[in-house]
């Protein structure tokens, strides 16, 4: 019977119908490389072939006695010369042998030299899926590529390398000359032919096809066509992998250390870890080295990255004569670790030498380095945690000896279903220590239950019953240290104990608007704390108070276990959520009321002093994956004065998108309470789209304060621009590049106000 006829390769209706592989070569070629094969290997047979009638599919006769399999045939006919003991299949011809295969229009094997030549469209797929196109070459008998010329090979995880001519060495190996090589796509999405974004070109090419590498020699890099400077050896690995070698540079100019210029050696040390070094060369400062060891554990993963220079410091608020040269680093460290299903461990670790070093280099923006670890048990039932962390502050004003640190923090959940009554119980028990090296000491210890029950009516209303039993023991020292007197609590050992009650009901009604469904829901809540020895006790964690739509309902509006609020509350609010296809909106509206007339030991402008509190809400709408918008406001109850006014918006799709986010917080809240000052904020980030893969992105934050936010603030018009941002990008399927100027407006030390320039550059699978 004779084989079907089978094309080498899948035409594109879209444009000129030149097979794949001459896409690649085409794609490729510019330069000098030869295009002749790649045009003859792209070529179909048109003609029938002439020869035997039937097509032949069987064992090659006799082969080598150390081949584990023989190598099997299929073609339109045969021909066996006795005389030369050569074997001439033609013909759609398909090789076969232990995952190997080649396609050829003809192939000749001689059984006395062993070699097999394959001519005309030949396509050879190795046993690890890499394709090699060419119009001629030459096979060993176990079909070990030998010599070939003008050929395209394609990598099986996408890569393609063009030669002029190639051989296959002693050890296995494919050793081409003249080469370009690219990981980009060679194609539009419609099958047309498009240049790469990038390429190497090269003397030599070493192919090793079973260590997966490609290793390039007085090879260059060409960018949109336009060939940059000569590269040293490059390697890379075909199956994605990392492997040891160089990175792709970076280049940046900063006002604080002139022109900067960073490279990155990457260790592969093995298959579960690595190390990357990298070295820091400024025109402005002494060079810098940093280091990152990242490690991957039958158990979990961690990484460790330090960095270290000595420069120029200037202290906070000193001028650039006083600055003197010091040891300078940064260390950061985290991880993660589950040694059972119950058992974990998470820690994370950042020190730097002084406040001014991450933002002097660039490594971060954070003004606060928090450092913890936390060992945790967790099953269907119970929690167990017993934790520590410690903070180190950047803040140009903050004293390093009031900044806490808590070693260790304890805690203990169980939960249990009420077989009495029903419901859910849980048990807790919690100790924390907290100290300073110049500052206020505290202990603190608490054991609590609480029993919440949920049921449906027949009317649909949802009810909720909680109640809440709490013993507390505190000790502290050095109380008269802390600047805010409400937080301080009384010296020496102090006891509180307290006990809720709340009854919490949701009524929703169901129904139609717009061609959607809409759920409106009155809600209604009483809370009851008999009255607390809340000031007997000191504040740590419960300081940032203000009344929010997050905790309008909770049992305990203040955000930690130090303050409770206590008294008789009435809270009210409404919900209501709408969908339809395409959109969603959910919105909420709420307020509270104190029975208890005795004053409240919240301060004013918390919109929690008065018996009657602030009105807060929160809307959300979003449209599909275009628009998200969500609200937040508090609505002064006497005059609806606009306490708190909070939004953040994103428009746009992945490509062209608008981000704006805006706060201002106008609470009034009496001096000497640091952590609720007033403040008004402006975030505006962006991308647009233009040119294909070309774009545009800027992102700038705006302090908008004024002296009327805050009074203690001097030369200041209520418009700083804190950080700006502009930049130009390029990215496609194999190349990132970005172009971006940013410029700080504030000078700290020797982290110096100006304009940064950076030249980012990453090409996929390429290091040199």
């Amino acid at each position: 019977m004779l084989l079907p006829r089978r094309p080498i390769v899948l035409h594109s209706l879209a444009c000129i119908s030149w097979p794949r592989p001459m896409l690649a070569a085409l794609a490729l070629s510019a330069g000098g490389l030869p295009l002749e094969a790649a045009a003859q290997v792209a070529q179909e047979t048109s003609q029938p072939v002439t020869g035997e009638p039937s097509a032949v599919t069987r064992p090659v006769p006799s082969p080598p006695p150390d081949q584990d399999e023989p190598v099997s045939f299929e073609a339109d006919g045969a021909n066996y010369n006795d005389n030369s003991e050569e074997l001439s299949v033609f013909g759609n011809v398909v090789l076969r042998r232990e995952g190997q295969s080649v396609r050829a229009d003809k192939i000749v094997w001689n059984r006395k030299s062993g070699t097999i030549t394959a001519q005309g469209n030949v396509r050879f797929v190795d046993a690890n899926g890499n394709q090699l196109f060419t119009e001629h070459l030459e096979l060993t008998d176990e079909l070990k590529a030998g010599a070939m010329q003008d050929m395209l090979i394609v990598l099986r995880e996408g890569g393609r390398l063009a030669a002029g001519k190639g051989e296959r060495t002693a050890d296995g190996k494919i050793e081409l000359t003249q080469a370009a090589y690219s990981a980009c796509a060679v194609e539009d999405s419609a099958g047309c032919p498009r240049r790469p974004s990038w390429r190497i070109t090269a003397r030599r090419v070493v192919f090793d096809p079973e260590g997966k590498t490609v290793r390039f020699y007085g090879a260059r890099i060409e960018l949109f066509g336009i060939s940059l400077l000569p590269m040293p050896p490059i390697t890379l690995a075909t199956d994605g992998r990392p492997i040891s070698g160089l990175l792709i540079p970076d280049v940046q100019l900063s006002a604080s250390n002139g022109v900067q210029f960073s490279d990155t050696w990457y260790q592969r040390l093995a298959p579960n870890a690595e190390l990357a070094v990298t070295g820091y060369v400024f025109t402005k400062a002494l060079p810098m080295v940093s280091a990152q060891y990242r490690q991957l554990t039958s158990t979990g993963a961690f990484q460790v990255t330090g960095y270290a220079t000595r420069s120029s410091r200037i202290p906070i608020g000193g001028n650039p004569a006083s600055s003197q040269k010091d040891f300078r680093g940064y260390l950061y460290g985290n991880g993660k670790f589950q040694f059972t299903p119950n058992w974990g461990l998470i820690f994370s670790t950042r020190i730097a030498s002084d406040r001014t070093f991450l933002r002097r280099y660039d490594i971060s923006r954070d003004d606060r380095l928090r450092s913890t670890a936390e060992l945790e048990r967790i099953d269907e039932n119970s929690y167990f945690s017993l934790s520590g962390w410690a903070t180190q502050t950047l803040r140009v004003n903050d004293q390093q000896g009031q900044v806490p640190f808590a070693i260790p923090v304890i805690d203990y959940r169980r939960r249990m279903h009420d077989p009495l009554l029903g419901g859910r119980i849980q048990l807790q028990f919690n100790t924390m220590a907290i100290a300073r090296s110049s500052g206020q000491d505290t202990q603190r210890g608490f054991a609590s239950a609480q029993w919440d029950l949920r049921r449906l009516t027949p009317w649909g209303q949802e009810v909720s019953l909680t109640g809440l039993v709490r013993g507390d023991i505190y000790h502290s020292d050095e109380n008269a240290l802390t600047t805010t007197a409400s937080y301080r609590g009384n010296p020496g050992w102090q006891s509180r104990g307290l006990a809720t009650m709340a009854f919490d009901v949701k009524w929703p009604f169901v129904g139609t608007l717009m061609g959607g469904t809409q759920v409106l829901t009155p809600r209604f809540q009483v809370v009851a704390t008999p009255e607390l020895r809340n000031l007997a006790v000191p504040n740590e964690d419960a300081r940032a108070i203000d009344l929010e739509d997050s905790n309008l309902f909770a049992l305990n509006r203040f955000p930690g276990y130090d303050r409770v609020e206590d008294g008789v509350r009435v809270t009210y609010g409404i919900d209501w959520e709408f969908e339809r296809p395409g959109w969603r909106v959910k919105t909420t509206i709420g307020q509270s009321y104190r029975l208890t007339a005795r004053p409240s030991l919240l301060p004013d402008g918390t919109g929690l002093s008065a018996r009657t509190s602030d009105i807060v809400g929160r809307t959300e709408i979003r449209y599909r994956n275009f628009i998200t918008f969500t609200h937040r406001f508090r609505l002064d109850k006497d005059n609806f004065a606009v306490r708190r006014n909070e939004f953040d918006a994103a428009i746009g799709s992945q490509s062209t998108y608008l981000e704006l986010g805006y706060l201002r917080l106008n609470r009034d809240v009496g001096g000497g309470i640091e952590d609720l000052k007033d403040r008004e904020e402006l975030r505006l980030a962006g991308r647009v789209a233009v040119a294909g893969n070309w774009s545009i992105f800027g992102s700038g934050v705006f302090d908008l304060t004024g002296i009327s936010d805050d009074p203690s603030l001097v030369n200041v018009d209520g418009f700083q621009p804190i950080r700006t941002r502009l930049g130009v990008a390029y990215q496609d399927d194999c190349l990132e590049l970005d172009f971006t100027w940013r410029r700080d407006y504030v000078t700290t030390g020797d982290a110096q106000q100006g304009n940064t320039f950076q030249i980012h550059l990453a090409f996929r699978n390429l290091g040199f």
